[in-house]
């Protein structure tokens, strides 16, 4: 009997201090304990400076080849002051192992701060592991962190424009941003795109630990939008949706569960480095049927009689548009900047923030304006024609 509560009391002692840690941590295995650690050390790092030393450094431990010789891309970029503002990107890549594929390159990247800490330990998981499997690799892969998202994405624009030779040899973009707490959802964000869209339901057809919803409405503003400017096909994996805040805290992350989203998306890479490349523009596309500025055509497009833009805002989205509770709440307003076509048939398509204001109010001007009725097309030479239109939707608060 004594032994057994000295048993018993020895058990309790080495139990104890892994109690403290929690359910969750208690059972996490190797891997998740060194995402969770990754992101810590990144979380801790004051500075861009700093965080894009820690990234190059992680990456050549994993056996990826750093583009630049000075181990960092470092570009500068004149502020409103006149004074130059530097900032840095850190890319390295994993040449792909089929000898037809591998000058066609995948870009795998996200945004260069602390604050992002979980997307930029996941995007050094992704690296190591697909540098260990990099003989199921066809294309290349371009594992890039990129710097100045706070202005304007200069980083993944300054990356596409200045500082990587070939960039029109890029077949598709795999933006990773705004993981902040897998357990509210995995999504997918591909602009419609046609043949990505297939092969995530190729894949997710598959087993696997995770699976993402495909969903509509862009996330959040990213580096994702350089890419897709250049006509690049992109997919964006996120744990938020549209109007979702993002929380970046550490202590709230499930990483099991992200170390599962990650084994998605690295299948989902070693997919797409093989599979054919994608089209910029879904499948449906009519080529032959040109798209204009609502400047240019002979007949502008009409909506319930009206050409006038301004007629559309008044009737159909300021009727419809309601102020979300948290900008309310935050006393935040602006004008959010959109685009959209109206194709030939009179379809409301393609709607994007093109300058957003807040997060949650550029998700409710796009939910406004994609479900408006439908117009009558633009017309150029007598011939029905895809028209691209611009809009603000004002968001005004007044004072009482």
């Amino acid at each position: 009997m004594k032994k057994l509560a000295v048993f018993l009391t020895a058990l309790v002692w080495s139990l104890a201090p892994a109690a403290a840690q929690g359910y969750s941590e208690l059972y996490e295995d190797e891997e998740t304990v060194s995402l969770r650690e990754c992101a810590d050390s990144i979380a801790a790092l004051k500075d861009e400076a700093a965080t894009a030393a820690f990234v190059a450094s992680h990456l050549k431990a994993y056996g990826v080849e750093l583009l630049e010789s000075s181990e960092m891309e470092n570009f500068g970029i004149v502020g409103e002051a006149g004074d130059t503002l530097s900032f840095r990107n850190v890319v390295g890549i994993i040449p792909g192992f089929d000898k037809s594929l591998k000058s066609r390159y995948i870009v795998l990247g996200t945004s260069l701060s602390a604050e992002n800490s979980a997307s930029l330990a996941l995007l050094l998981r992704l690296a190591s592991k697909l540098s260990t499997t990099r003989v199921l690799t066809g294309r290349s892969i371009v594992v890039a962190a990129f710097g100045g998202a706070s202005q304007d994405n200069a980083g993944s624009w300054y990356f596409l424009n200045r500082s990587f030779y070939f960039p029109r040899d890029i077949d598709a973009y795999i933006s990773l941003d705004f993981f902040d707490n897998p357990n509210k959802g995995f999504y997918a964000f591909t602009g419609s795109n046609a043949d990505l869209n297939r092969l995530i339901a190729a894949v997710s057809s598959e087993l696997q630990p995770a699976r993402p919803e495909v969903v509509a409405s862009e996330p959040g503003m990213s580096d994702l939008r350089s890419f897709h400017a250049f006509e690049v096909p992109s997919v964006m994996f996120t744990t938020r949706r549209a109007g979702m805040q993002y929380r970046p805290e550490i202590d709230s992350m499930e990483f099991a569960e992200l170390e599962r989203q990650g084994e998605y998306i690295h299948n989902f890479c070693i997919a797409l480095s093989t599979a054919p490349a994608p089209k910029f523009k879904p499948d449906g596309y009519d080529s032959d049927i040109p798209l204009v500025y609502f400047s240019e055509c002979d007949q502008k497009p009409r909506f319930l009689g009206s050409s006038d833009p301004r007629y559309f805002l008044t009737k159909w989205v300021y009727a419809y548009l309601r102020y979300p509770q948290d900008a309310l709440e935050n006393a935040i307003r602006g004008k959010v900047r959109l685009s959209f076509v109206i194709d030939e048939k009179g379809k409301m398509t393609d709607v994007r923030v093109e300058k957003g204001v807040y997060p949650s109010l550029d998700a409710e001007a796009v939910r406004v304006v994609e479900a408006s009725p439908d117009w009558k097309p633009g017309k150029l030479d007598g011939r029905p024609v895809k028209t691209k239109i611009t809009v603000d939707v004002e968001f005004r608060l007044e004072k009482k």
